[in-house]
């Protein structure tokens, strides 16, 4: 569930953290005049992963895009036109080939979400679910979570942000790539609403460690399992990702915690 180089789908002359609805043809997309300086560039917790697209995956970027995938173009976002009606909002960064983010869309239609992905076959492959199932309470974004969360998101309107499998960043020289940072949470607060829930998830242990030093720091968060406890039974869907771990004898740590009133 990784969130830069350049990868197949990607349009030579244009900041590559965009995703576009049209594979193998040449798309016209306006530029920025501007050039970032290369040492200003921010660091990324994500590399865009080289995969082919499914013909399935194709058709269904190409004939779902423009209705279920919102376009961001720097501007915050008007939630209040983005869904069919008014709900609480539950925000996925990172939900990689979408499996968890459809059960649970499926599951709570009372509840309207909000799914980040920067990786292509996995959008296509939500699209041709949510079409399946006729969803009308999830919207999807294919840009750089962080720039959503600074830009496009107004503040105090996330209910539930949940993060599934990040990129661990495992090696040490790595390690400042690693999403869940201090100044990350800072800008998650500014966008939860009162009483929102955090649910973050790793396979990695010392990631799992990272993540509970971070959270367990910021005095605006509390730990709803109890100081450094983490979440033995998560109420979330099981992923083939997980599954497969799970198979390996690989480890999984959930942590859930909600922000102060």
């Amino acid at each position: 569930m990784s969130l830069l180089p350049l990868n197949r789908w990607s349009i030579p002359s244009i900041d590559v953290t965009y995703c576009v609805p049209s594979i193998n043809r040449r798309v016209d997309i306006p530029v920025s005049k501007s050039i970032p300086d290369e040492n200003k560039r921010p660091i990324r917790s994500y590399v865009i992963r080289s995969g082919r697209l499914t013909d399935a995956q194709r058709k269904a970027i190409e004939s779902y895009w423009g209705k279920y995938v919102v376009e961001f173009n720097r501007e915050a976002l008007d939630l209040d036109t983005l869904f069919e009606k008014p709900q609480k909002l539950t925000v996925e960064i990172g939900f990689g080939m979408g499996d968890s983010l459809l059960e649970m869309a499926k599951q709570s239609p009372d509840q309207n979400f909000l799914g980040i992905e920067v990786h292509q076959p996995g959008v296509g492959k939500l699209l041709n679910g949510i079409v399946e199932n006729k969803l009308t309470n999830i919207k999807l974004i294919c840009h750089d979570a962080r720039e959503i969360l600074e830009i496009g998101l107004p503040d105090n309107c996330i209910d539930r942000l949940l993060l599934f499998f990040p990129d661990p960043w495992h090696k040490k020289r790595h390690n400042k790539r690693r999403l869940v940072q201090p100044e990350f949470i800072e800008l998650l607060l500014r966008k939860l609403n009162t009483a929102a829930e955090l649910h973050f998830a790793t396979d990695w242990q010392a990631y799992a460690e990272h993540m509970m030093e971070v959270l367990e720091a910021n005095p605006c968060l509390e730990n709803t399992l109890g100081a450094q406890n983490y979440w033995p039974e998560p109420d979330r869907p099981v992923t083939k990702f997980e599954k497969r771990g799970q198979r390996l004898g690989h480890g999984v740590w959930d942590l859930r915690f909600q922000a102060k009133q």
